[in-house]
């Protein structure tokens, strides 16, 4: 079956509004979303253009500035106004091949805005501003004759009422790339964050600061200079310089999600619109769907990576898994540790690692026969520790391996600190970069392109982070960037009870994450609070596959927990991964979230089913649930998984009550969470 990028009936009017002349300075442009509710204003009244946000009549992004600093040339910074300005309107829906819903409404009016220096007439930079009701994108276009290497964005965020807003945040440019705790704190204490970086001011507006489309850049981290003044700090080459261009490039669109209640952060498509449509073509090869592997047993030192009496990824072991995946309708079992080079520190292992070369316990011959015969298929996995030279060299042997032996799905792994990405340059030397430098910008893409050409899909771990490139490559279909489940195995401290409420509404704006969800073994070190676990119940381990989207989720336990708990495990086994469309019902930021999906018709699911997933933080809360997404004049069985009546995280965890009752779109239902606790809900359509 082909699968199209999109389909729609596309409105598009285009007016050019103003020719201007140096003479005419102080020129001032707004253009505002369709339902009138978000403005932007760019001026080049000052001495440095500048541009500004207001939402419902309320500024919200004070006058901020724009611009360049170059290596050589000269900067793109004063002594420019506003030569000319035209205006669109476009009104589509799209379609995406996978994915949180099926159907994306692109509503948008646009300004594209020419700056020309003063005295010599020369155009310097084009900005082209799109504004959504959901938020707005801005992207630099530079047409220049000669390479430009930039050393400054000078691109500023000034938040209005930044002294009574809060904030929550990472550390940008820290060892641990994104796998940080979020913080909570006064907007004023966010000193170097990534993006996305949400916040909310003293009228309770909701914002959230990213980017999207980022290719051929360095990734932009937000610095705070003047008290609520950030600047876009590019990660900057192993030489120092930010981006290097030819003098023909446009930047990755600058974002501001913006929304008066939490939870519409949630339902914006701005990231996904501001991305090119699939550039593969037929995509139908690219399968969403769930795993399980030969993964946390590892986390927990019940298996090893490398070889020995404990190794994990045995041929044995593989098929062991393999079957008990294809006998639960599971698509497919991520293996690691299966090649050579993971014996000793793997940490440090980059330059040795071979990705064609298994371990004497690993027949792929074997495994391949196993896998046609059960019906599941390998996931294939490529840990680089950090080597990027090494795994490039290998990278199409590699690929044609998996290829041969029907791997459809590859995990790949860039673990290294930031700032230790190794590369091997031109002249023989190692260089050593960021993850979000401009470098590996290109290199992780690099990887999706020639995954492609192997009808071969990507989850990345350690990547870089998501700005949308999902829509153009539909084969990148969801990666890490936060602190995931295996921080609960050995974090010190693992993730508190907070993170995942916390995540849904920061890292999840960007797009997928491979999260792993579903342990079902809280006790693996003792269940004390001061141990390394899940701190959650085992309803929200389960209601996480609702919350945390992503096109392929895994039961991330071992086999036998999930044997030892049936009841729970049906949740997991009935629960799909690509959906006709998702809402967010309820939630604040690091408190809770409820969301509700109805599936897609693919496979075995026919679309007629919802599903939901509520989750709390350390508090115990009542959530009542309205019905009304459902389909109308239906009626659903709806499977109710929730936390039993004394569980807490701490010392009864598996408490869970599981009930079947009858529910139209004119019922509600009260969901009582428990600490760190959760809901997760099938409504079976009858």
């Amino acid at each position: 079956m082909h699968y199209s990028s999109s389909f729609c009936s596309a409105v598009c009017l285009t007016v050019s509004l103003f020719t201007l002349s140096p003479a005419v300075y102080a020129a001032n442009f707004n253009v505002s979303s369709p339902d009138q509710q978000l403005t932007f204003t760019i001026s080049d009244d000052h001495t440095q253009p500048r541009y500004q946000v207001a939402f419902k009549g309320q500024t919200v992004i004070n006058p901020s500035t724009l611009g360049f600093d170059f290596a050589r040339a000269p900067s793109m910074r004063n002594n420019l106004y506003i030569s000319s300005a035209e205006r669109k309107s476009h009104h589509e829906t799209w379609q995406q091949p996978w994915g949180e819903a099926r159907n994306i409404v692109d509503h948008h009016n646009e300004l594209l805005v020419t700056f020309a220096d003063k005295d010599s007439k020369a155009v310097q930079y084009r900005i082209r501003i799109r504004v959504f009701d959901d938020g707005l994108g801005f992207r630099y276009e530079v047409n220049q004759d000669e390479a430009r290497y930039i050393t400054r964005e000078l691109t500023e965020f000034s938040i209005t009422d930044s002294g009574e807003s809060t904030a929550w945040w990472v550390p940008a440019r820290g060892w641990n790339r994104y796998e940080y705790t979020y913080n909570t704190t006064p907007l004023h204490n966010a000193a170097h964050v990534h993006t996305p970086f949400t916040f909310k001011n003293k009228h309770g507006i909701h914002l959230s600061i990213h980017e999207a489309a980022l290719v051929d850049y360095a990734g932009m981290t937000l610095n705070q200079r003047r008290p609520g003044t950030f600047i876009s700090d590019l990660t900057p080459w192993s030489d120092g310089i930010a981006v290097k261009t030819n003098g023909r490039f446009h930047s990755p669109w600058r974002t501001i999600q913006v929304s008066e209640k939490a939870k519409d952060l949630l339902n914006s498509h701005l990231i996904l619109n501001l991305n090119e449509p699939n550039k593969l073509g037929d995509v139908s090869w690219v399968e969403p769907g769930k795993y399980t592997g030969i993964w946390w047993g590892m986390h927990i030192g019940k298996h090893t990576w490398g070889s020995g009496d404990k190794h994990g990824a045995t041929t044995e072991r593989t098929k062991k898994y393999l079957s008990f995946a294809a006998e639960h309708g599971f698509d497919g079992v991520l293996v690691e540790g299966w090649n050579t080079g993971w014996d000793g520190d793997w940490f440090y292992n980059g330059d040795v690692f071979s990705f064609t070369q298994p371990y004497p316990d690993f027949d792929f011959k074997a495994i391949k026969a196993h896998a046609d015969k059960v019906g599941a298929k390998l996931i294939g996995h490529h840990e680089t520790s950090g080597n990027v030279s090494n795994y490039r060299n290998q990278m199409d042997a590699a690929f044609k391996l998996y290829a041969k032996n029907n791997v459809s799905q590859i995990k790949t792994g860039y673990v290294a600190d930031g700032g230790n990405i190794k590369r091997i340059d031109e002249r023989g030397h190692a260089r050593f970069e960021w993850h979000d430098g401009q470098f590996m910008v290109n290199e992780y893409l690099d990887n999706i392109k020639l995954a492609a050409k192997y009808k071969l899909s990507i989850n990345t771990h350690e990547p870089i982070k998501d700005t949308g490139l999902r829509r153009t490559y539909p084969n990148w279909m969801t990666r890490e960037g936060a602190r995931g489940q295996e921080f609960n195995a050995w974090g010190t401290p693992p993730n508190p009870p907070e993170h995942i409420p916390m995540l849904a509404f920061t890292r999840m704006l960007s797009g997928p994450m491979d999260f792993t969800p579903g342990i079902f073994d809280m006790g693996f070190n003792g269940l004390g609070d001061k141990t390394n676990r899940p701190q959650t119940t085992l309803a929200k381990q389960l209601a996480q596959y609702v919350v945390l989207y992503s096109p392929v989720q895994m039961a991330a336990d071992l086999p036998e927990n999930y044997l030892a708990k049936p009841d729970a495990f049906q949740f997991i086994k009935d629960v799909p991964t690509d959906w006709e469309q998702s809402i967010a019902l309820a939630g604040e930021v690091g408190d809770y979230v409820v969301f509700a999906r109805q599936e897609r018709a693919r496979g075995k699911y026919t679309g007629k089913d919802w599903y939901l997933g509520a989750i709390t933080d350390e508090h115990a809360r009542k959530v009542d649930v309205k019905l009304d997404f459902l389909t109308a004049d239906t009626r659903y069985e709806a499977h109710i998984y929730q936390d039993g009546k004394d569980a807490n995280w701490q010392d009864n965890p598996y408490a869970l009550d599981i009930k079947k009752q009858i529910v139209t779109a004119k019922d509600s239902l009260t969901l009582q969470l428990a600490t760190s606790g959760g809901a997760a809900i099938r409504f079976k359509a009858l």
